[in-house]
């Protein structure tokens, strides 16, 4: 974890479903269709309604391959592209797919967690930022919005983060403030280890434990036997990471998008769960601003010189805020900098949370050109939030988070890139605003989390099942009102 690691390279819901009994046409010729459904250990979400065409009520839809091998069950919700019982996928469904686009039958399918039951859940994250961070910092503003939201529902949450964290769950700090703005933290493993050390000596106080610290913990839970599973956040095309998922192949692990996945097919998936924010987090601006915008961090691999590059081409400003990390001081210095020669490019610096309503709401359209196998994109659906529509290169999640022609463009090209933003003023703002309620809530994403942890909880290996206490007996004498 010296230098920038993975969780610092921070760049739908796959759901098991329970084949039920019931008396609903065409289940039986479901069971024949798919015989490896029947029995299957690692299906249990207890309540399941096998329909044909349930697309269009704003459920998951279930899709599995049919051509090669047994995939599992993906979940995707409508608005992503997704047709009743399309026959294969797009670019643009979010749906998964392989190279070679196998095709895939949609099977529509509406299930739904059957809440009521308080779980006690772990959130651990990592300690570069404060949860929520004062400034850059995707995963642990995440992990913020998830673990408040579990707090509303009643849900007994402990948020293992840095001291200055900001939570209504209860708070354990393994350190005083987050290490990236911490000049006396040198080794920042050394406070990750303290963090597991943490939460492994209270185990057993949680029915599951949810990781957002890549893998430093594998070899801990794989010898304790408490529910838990890992969201990667980061990239995973990294070679070094093929001997570990061949190794810890029995621990679950959440995607954060289907591409993210390509890198390690090894790995034992269990959901896919797209990021979402709180409704009221941002405001939907209906009117196109006058400048584009790009935000985030300022590396290789988030392309700003082809932000640059576009605003000279079309004579329009040019804002960026964003970033600089200490290893990429230098290309910052010897690349980017030369290039902010000219009175269209401002160079704002880093933003927090509440300068972000202006930024991206005010502008023309917020500029996304990466280079890299991006596992989500969270700038993507901030700037939805704002009703401000994203032109994008063709990378990783791209396809999956955006709605190609609706909520901006995807583009291959630097010429693409161009002429996608002369399209942009006949995009609806309040239309890109309502994909983002539909696909991108904090809701949506905690109603995804619940599921996969009820599901891993019921159903793991010499674990007592949760079980829904009966209603108390009323009074014979207070039975009247």
């Amino acid at each position: 974890m010296h230098g920038r690691t993975t969780t610092e390279r921070k760049g739908g819901t796959e759901r098991s479903a329970a084949m039920c009994e019931s008396r609903f046409s065409g289940l039986s010729a479901y069971r024949s269709q798919f015989p490896r459904l029947a029995g299957s250990g690692n299906l249990g979400l207890r309540r399941a309604l096998i329909r044909r065409g349930a697309a269009h009520l704003g459920a998951p839809v279930l899709v599995r391959r049919v051509r090669g091998e047994w995939d599992g069950w993906f979940a995707v919700r409508a608005g992503a592209g997704v047709r009743a019982n399309a026959g294969g996928p797009t670019r643009s469904s979010g749906l998964p797919f392989k190279a070679d686009n196998s095709s895939y039958d949609v099977a529509a399918m509406r299930s739904r967690y059957e809440g009521g039951l308080p779980m006690r859940i772990a959130q651990v994250a990592p300690l570069f930022e404060s949860v929520p961070p004062k400034y850059y910092g995707g995963t642990e503003r995440v992990v913020s919005y998830l673990t408040e939201e579990l707090v509303r529902r009643g849900h007994d949450v402990t948020l293992f983060a840095s001291g200055d964290s900001v939570t209504k769950a209860k708070l354990v700090a393994p350190c005083r403030r987050a290490l990236r703005l911490d000049k006396t933290a040198v080794d920042h493993i050394v406070h990750h280890v303290l963090e597991l050390e943490m939460v492994f000596q209270r185990i057993h106080e949680f029915d599951i434990v949810h990781y957002h610290i890549d893998y430093l913990h594998y070899p801990l839970s794989r010898r304790h036997n408490v529910p838990h599973v890992t969201t990667l956040h980061g990239r995973l095309d990294l070679a070094d990471l093929q001997n570990l998922y061949d190794e810890f192949t029995d621990m679950p692990v959440i995607s954060i998008s289907n591409a993210q996945r390509a890198p390690l097919p090894q790995a034992r998936w269990v959901a896919t769960v797209y990021h979402g924010l709180p409704r009221d987090l941002y405001r939907p601006h209906e009117q196109h601003g006058s400048y584009l915008a790009f935000l985030g961090r300022i590396s290789p691999e988030k392309r700003c010189d082809r932000a640059i590059l576009i605003a000279k081409k079309l004579g329009l400003p040019l804002k960026i805020a964003a970033k600089v990390d200490a290893v990429d001081r230098e290309y910052f210095d010897t690349v980017i900098r030369p290039m902010m020669d000219s009175p269209l490019i401002e160079y704002i610096g880093e933003i927090g949370e509440g300068e972000k309503q202006e930024f991206l709401g005010n502008a023309l359209a917020l500029l996304f050109p990466i280079d890299w196998p991006e596992p989500f994109g969270l700038v993507m659906i901030e700037a939805m939030a704002c009703g401000t529509p994203v032109i994008a290169y063709h990378r990783g999640s791209v396809p999956e988070v955006m709605v190609d022609g609706v909520t901006g463009f995807v583009v291959n090209t630097l010429e693409e890139a161009i002429a996608a933003v002369q399209k942009v003023p006949k995009l609806d703002r309040r239309r890109i605003r309502q994909v983002f309620e539909e696909r991108f809530s904090v809701e949506r994403m905690t109603d995804d989390y619940l599921a996969v942890y009820e599901e891993l909880v019921q159903n793991w290996p010499g674990r007592p099942k949760r079980v829904r206490p009966r209603a108390a007996a009323v009074p014979a004498g207070e039975a009247a009102g």
